[in-house]
């Protein structure tokens, strides 16, 4: 095994491991070659969490990325047959995205690119940032080779964000929005030839010329973002807010409920499974401030259908629902409000924290996120094997819910106070005193 793979072993957790291993097996069995790419390269290499799979494929994706859809029972949530690039979810709840190697040329700035297969170093020249140019073969031939055609380890290891070219955000100026967010988000230094031909591109006012796609997929990224609203303010200060609607600016921006947000999420332990709905949430706060036209703005500047906002709208009836049943006698008892909870969207549960004035609702939910959820994630498939149960069977289910009932209702032993030593008998008197001992 290369540095590399026991490096990538480190980073990722056990549900992405499993996704991982899914998609190299199904790669090795249609003969096509198989690379790690992009953001998740990025994060390993530079010591982060990683989010989501990047996978690039050389030769015919689509195809290969619904066969493996199928075969994992992954959702498919959207097709790019331009850019041929398949993104997945998979019902562990992993993220990926397996995209064909490509070649994409620009007739003019911001025109949409011609795209064609290409090898995976062409690819990789032809990206963004340097720091996304890097890939991992999981091929059998090259098992573990790093591949790193723009120097992106050496950008990574000074935290640089540097283009690949000196055309890279004329080409797609979308790409200055992702600058953005890359530099917060990594607290990376924008190198001098990318900034210069970032001034240019602004006194161009290419940034008019991103489409409503583009700005609907950078709002998806900022909203799975922890500091969101850092990113949020970095584009307010760059000018470049209004350009998802006229009224995002200012004392418009709300900045207190994304605060809220913010601390609420630093609630939820770092590496436990915790399934929420990011967008929904970040769209409730985003939008909250904004007048009914200025709401009419933002959907025609983004191109979000109406259902987006409705479903934002409907989060907050529906987590106000919840808090009402959260004051209830009935869930005392910690498997009571772990049963109760464990289904719940988390969205739900973190809008509440954010607004619920109720003690006993917050306490309840600071249990829930904070002592009941790691104990319950602590019975595994091993344990619940260990007591009889095959995965996939309602036995399986029955014994692990009471598996987990039984950890978080136990209480801990009382341990008996441990009696003091008596105290040893003085020692005998010295010196010229007169003594009645050995009379």
């Amino acid at each position: 095994m290369s540095d590399y793979m026991f490096m990538l072993d480190s980073h990722l957790n056990a549900e992405q491991s499993k996704v991982l291993a899914a998609v190299r097996d199904a790669a090795t069995e249609a003969n096509l070659n198989l690379f790690l790419t992009g953001g998740a390269m990025r994060d390993m290499l530079g010591g982060f969490s990683i989010r989501d799979l990047d996978f690039t494929v050389e030769g015919n994706v689509i195809r290969f990325a619904k066969s493996l859809a199928s075969e994992q029972n992954a959702k498919v949530l959207s097709v790019d047959e331009h850019k041929k690039s398949v993104e997945l979810l998979f019902p562990n709840g992993v993220l990926a995205e397996i995209a064909m190697a490509r070649q994409e040329r620009y007739s003019k700035p911001g025109a949409k690119p011609q795209v064609q297969q290409a090898t995976i170093h062409e690819d990789l020249r032809g990206r963004d940032f340097t720091v996304n140019a890097i890939g991992l073969s999981l091929s059998k031939a090259s098992y573990g080779l790093l591949l790193d055609p723009t120097n992106g380890l050496a950008d990574i290891d000074r935290k640089e964000l540097h283009g690949v070219s000196n055309y890279v955000l004329y080409d797609d100026p979308s790409r200055i929005l992702r600058l953005i967010r890359l530099k917060v988000r990594l607290g990376y230094q924008v190198s001098e030839r990318t900034q210069s031909q970032y001034q240019n591109v602004r006194e161009a006012e290419l940034e008019k010329l991103i489409p409503a796609a583009a700005l609907e997929k950078e709002l998806h990224h900022i909203a799975d973002e922890p500091a969101a609203l850092d990113i949020l303010q970095a584009l307010d200060q760059e000018k470049l807010l209004t350009l998802f609607g006229a009224g995002l600016t200012g004392a418009k921006l709300n900045t207190a409920g994304f605060q809220k947000l913010q601390k609420a999420r630093q609630l939820v332990p770092f590496g436990q499974e915790f399934k929420v709905n990011n967008f929904s949430l970040f769209l409730n706060l985003l939008i909250e401030k904004l007048t009914p036209k200025e709401r009419a703005q933002f959907l025609a500047a983004t191109g979000l259908e109406k259902k987006a906002l409705d479903a934002a709208a409907r989060l907050e009836a529906e987590a106000k629902k919840l808090e009402r049943s959260l004051t209830g006698a009935k869930l005392q008892k910690p498997s009571a409000l772990y049963t109760a909870l464990a289904k719940v969207p988390g969205e739900q549960l973190l809008f509440i924290l954010m607004r619920s004035n109720q003690r006993i609702v917050v306490d309840r939910l600071r249990n829930y996120l904070q002592k009941y959820l790691p104990a319950a994630q602590e019975i595994t498939d091993a344990v619940v094997q260990e007591h009889g149960g095959t995965p996939g069977t309602a036995k399986y289910n029955k014994i692990r819910n009471e598996l987990i009932t039984a950890r978080l209702d136990s209480r801990p032993r009382k341990v008996a106070p441990v009696e003091a030593a008596p105290e040893p008998p003085p020692p005998p008197p010295t010196g010229r005193r007169h003594s009645t001992w050995g009379r």
